[in-house]
């Protein structure tokens, strides 16, 4: 069999907006009680970022959270969108301890209305927008993007659009950070199990396939940091927890689904560890000059230690 032959089995995906809302449903609107079972309290559903070895998984979420908001240098408030803004942790840190005005955009339904009621319940109604919407439509411009496990679902033949859907929504000089699942090396970028029964529509680009599209659009990269460790030690702690809950997830879903997932969970564990699959965190900027970050990275640690 020539490598990566099994392709030409899967059936054809299509990243249509009409098809792209229902994969992303499909996934993350399990619903919101299976997810709080083995995610952390802020409902962070990517990798974490272990400062210490002895750090909380909720720890490590705000961890990774604040370290993405600390690379973006945001000083003087400003406006900010999050792209696939999920359970929506990076909106209310932005706008609490940051004080932007963050704004999200979502295709899950379940992730909307949680959103929606954060929202109501920290008061933030002023600070904080959030839409059921597809990153496509967006308009405006703002002055700093995040956007976190979001290119994984855009698909391969989308992926020049979404960094230049980036860009477009960029003030001059914007400040962006893109987080997400790669890879080090060249390969087929999805595989049959998760495609099937886990991520319809996935695809994982390798770094060199997402760093074409950022230099074709213009981006100028600033900074550019792996975390497939801690996305590995992150696994872990979701298959801890969503074995702590198995018969719980067996009893509401079957035991076909549990047995499934917790699959899912530790094959991906594996594969950070075996280096197949990597996280990486990019800094973008919308132009050369003026970046506002300073010359070293060491602005970066200092304002993460003063959390």
């Amino acid at each position: 069999m020539k490598k990566n032959s099994f392709l030409k089995h899967l059936p054809k995906i299509s990243h249509s907006k009409i098809d792209s809302k229902e994969d992303i449903q499909s996934h993350y609107d399990i619903g919101n009680d299976f997810y709080s079972m083995w995610l952390d309290k802020t409902m962070t559903y990517s990798c974490a970022y272990f400062k210490n070895e002895d750090d909380t998984l909720e720890q490590a979420q705000i961890n990774k959270v604040r370290h993405i908001l600390n690379k973006l240098a945001i000083t003087d408030g400003g406006s900010l969108l999050d792209i696939g803004s999920g359970w929506g942790t990076v909106l209310y840190t932005a706008a609490e301890e940051y004080g932007v005005h963050a704004t999200g955009v979502t295709l899950s339904q379940e992730q909307y209305n949680y959103t929606k009621q954060q929202i109501k319940e920290r008061n933030l109604e002023d600070k904080v927008d959030v839409y059921l919407e597809d990153y496509r439509d967006l308009q405006g411009q703002y002055d700093f993007v995040t956007s976190v496990g979001m290119f994984e679902h855009v698909g391969k033949e989308n992926l020049g659009e979404y960094f230049a859907t980036v860009k477009r929504l960029l003030k001059p000089n914007g400040r962006a950070l893109i987080h997400g699942i790669t890879g080090q090396h060249s390969g087929a970028g999805v595989d049959p199990f998760i495609i099937k029964y886990i991520f319809p529509g996935g695809y994982i680009p390798n770094m060199v396939e997402n760093l074409q599209h950022v230099m074709d659009t213009g981006l100028q990269l600033t900074d550019l940091e792996p975390l497939r460790r801690h996305y590995q030690k992150t696994l872990e702690c979701w298959r801890h927890n969503f074995i702590e809950n198995y018969d719980v997830v067996k009893g509401r879903y079957g035991q076909k689904f549990a047995r499934m997932w917790d699959l899912y969970l530790q094959a991906c564990a594996a594969s950070f560890e075996a280096g197949n699959i990597d996280v990486m965190q990019y800094l973008l900027v919308n132009g050369t000059s003026g970046t506002g970050t300073p010359m070293t990275r060491q602005y970066i640690y200092d304002a993460d230690n003063k959390k």
